[in-house]
């Protein structure tokens, strides 16, 4: 490997200088890369965002993560056919492969989305042992075999079995395999909440007082949690790029081994944590991140252009401002990125602060019937239903959440949807069991205790 060309030139876009801000970093091939930023890293130390500020990237580290599995594939010390139980026992779900995990092709539920329900709250501390204890338990898939579910549980689970390959950790593997030979000094997959990471940015999230930070006590190796700076990011897109030169006869990159296949974009499809635009005149690979208030983009087009957007303003969200630099680069290629902000900031919908809202109404407990305490044998922790003028509420975490009827047994609540059997679903009924289909963990059965 070859370290990238990374002399950048700078600049400050036009912005407000006590809000936090992004970096935005354009590469164009076969010319030095340039970059501009604006805003604060720290509001409290009104430290500015600059070149060597690290941001979490979030699940751009999901191609970090599926390189060095192919990249494992290809020296022999794995293949990415293999069933996941034949190196993770503890993993039930039948006729599950690694190259399905990669491609979120596995049906697993993504184990942050039940966190919630088995008792955790926001600013609980949770590792990736928690949430692969979660894994474990789930015995079938969520969807059908063939189906796309985003699940960041699924590169959990591809982290452990890197560790078991290399006898390793996947910070140590990393360094070895792409951070070191590349130059990514920044890089760093944050295991411990307290580990300090060098020059590292703070996010936050706008209300109608000010500001809140936004990071939770999370560590998430593998899909998530790693640190790094733009210039950084640009090294390994450079990287991705040779290979991607390399293999003349794929049209998208590692493709010769792991076919994109379809995803949850039309017309995107998904190979080695990569999202991919396959049509012939706008071939690009690509990959968001959000994480607790941060927010990545890093898209890199057939011919060789590297764009990295990175975020700690929860409002501007980094993948709008990159498709918004795309669009102006295609008409106007040699537009410097401090241009590119300006316009951006100026196109996108202001910012608005929100008030922070408690999940419950505000009723009296005392005025609610219980109908019932309810177990699912994937998640461990118990769910309750009450009634109260004719309403139900889905009782989680200590909280209560009001339920919205959308038919005769469904209901909606805050990024779920909640079905009862339909012969349990009049006013009068004390339901015995009910289905929670939450956003990327579908199909969880509860039964009454």
């Amino acid at each position: 490997m070859n370290h990238a060309d990374t002399t950048a030139a700078a600049t400050s876009a036009p912005a407000q200088a006590d809000q936090p801000g992004l970096i935005l970093l354009t590469h164009p091939a076969g010319r030095p890369p340039a970059q501009a930023h604006t805003g604060l890293a720290s509001l409290e130390l009104a430290a500015p965002i600059a070149e060597n500020t690290a941001f979490n990237v979030g699940s751009v580290a999901k191609q970090i993560t599926a390189y060095l599995l192919v990249r494992a594939a290809r020296d022999g010390l794995v293949a990415l056919g293999q069933p996941v139980s034949r190196v993770l026992p503890r993993f039930k779900v039948p006729g599950v492969s690694i190259g399905d995990l990669i491609q979120h092709h596995g049906g697993i539920r993504d184990a942050e989305s039940l966190l919630s329900l088995a008792g955790f709250r926001d600013l609980d501390h949770y590792t990736a042992d928690d949430l692969l204890a979660l894994a474990y338990r789930q015995d079938r898939r969520a969807v059908e075999s063939g189906r796309f579910l985003y699940s960041n549980t699924g590169y959990l689970l591809l982290a452990e079995i890197l560790q078991h390959i290399h006898g390793t950790g996947l910070q140590d593997i990393a360094d070895q395999q792409i951070f070191t030979p590349l130059g990514m000094t920044s890089a760093r997959f944050r295991n411990d909440p307290r580990e300090v990471i060098p020059g590292a940015a703070a996010s936050y999230q706008p209300t109608a007082d000010g500001y809140l930070h936004q990071q939770r006590p999370v560590t998430l190796p593998g899909p998530g949690s790693l640190w790094c700076t733009a210039p950084d990011l640009d090294r390994w897109l450079g990287h991705l790029s040779r290979e991607w030169s390399l293999a003349p006869g794929s049209q998208l990159p590692f493709e010769q081994y792991l076919g994109y296949r379809p995803s949850d974009h039309h017309p995107f499809t998904y190979g080695a944590g990569l999202y991919a635009d396959p049509r012939p005149a706008h071939t690009a690979v690509f990959h968001y991140g959000h994480e607790q208030g941060f927010s990545a983009a890093a898209h890199l087009t057939s011919p060789g252009l590297r764009v990295v957007c990175l975020s700690n303003h929860a409002r501007i969200p980094a993948d709008r401002i990159v498709a918004a630099a795309l669009s102006d680069l295609a008409g106007q290629p040699d537009t410097h990125p401090g241009q590119l902000l300006t316009r951006a900031l100026n196109t996108q919908p202001a910012p608005a602060p929100s008030a922070t809202t408690r999940r419950h109404d505000g009723t009296p407990e005392a005025e609610h019937t219980p109908l019932g305490t309810y177990t699912c044998d994937e998640v461990p922790g118990t769910l309750r239903l009450t009634r109260s003028d004719g309403t139900l509420y889905l009782w989680r975490r200590g909280t209560r959440d009001r339920l919205t009827r959308t038919g005769p047994a469904t209901y909606t609540g805050d990024g779920y949807t909640l079905t009862l059997a339909a012969t349990e679903a009049g006013p009068g009924d004390r339901p015995r069991s009910f289905v929670l289909d939450l956003d990327r963990a579908p199909g969880l059965h509860y039964r009454s205790g």
